[in-house]
């Protein structure tokens, strides 16, 4: 059980940090254009590394290695395509596949994931929705319970 967590960890951390790409979008909000200078891609989010440490709950863990064009993005606005996936009735994640494809089912690993925390109410989302989000870039490289990568104050800016 302890190898299928560190596994599933691993491969999470993986996926997310190979798909990232710097280009620049523009984007509408209230007849005012907004430039978004850094766009994810999955290919970035996938361009990750691990090492093995030490954890306390789960013995030896597999810890994601962020990429340093990753570490760069880190608090800043960026935008970020995908289909949306829901973990439960008040959390969603964006992934690089649809839900038959995703991490949980082991078809792919888990960087191609990201946790979404939108800004203002929840909005209403289907399973395999495709959307592009913008918002808040972070990482996790050190809590093995939490995603590898988050995208927070998230708006949906196509895909509606």
């Amino acid at each position: 059980m302890h190898n299928y967590i560190k596994f599933s960890i691993a491969l999470l951390v993986v996926i997310t940090l190979s798909s990232f790409n710097l280009n620049k979008i523009n984007t509408t909000s209230n007849d005012k254009e907004v430039i978004v200078t850094d766009t994810l891609t999955w290919s970035l989010l996938g361009k990750i590394d691990y090492l093995k440490k030490a954890d306390k709950l789960y013995g030896e863990v597999m810890f994601p290695v962020i990429n340093m064009k990753l570490k760069a993005l880190q608090g800043k606005e960026v935008a970020i395509s995908g289909f949306i996936i829901p973990i439960d009735n008040k959390n969603y994640a964006i992934s690089k596949n649809v839900f038959a494809a995703c991490f949980f089912c082991g078809k792919s690993g888990p960087e191609t994931l990201m946790g979404i925390k939108f800004k203002g109410d929840l909005p209403k989302l289907k399973t395999d929705q495709y959307v592009t989000l913008k918002g808040k870039f972070r990482y996790n490289d050190n809590d093995v319970e939490d995603w590898i990568y988050h995208i927070e104050n998230a708006e949906i800016t196509a895909g509606k």
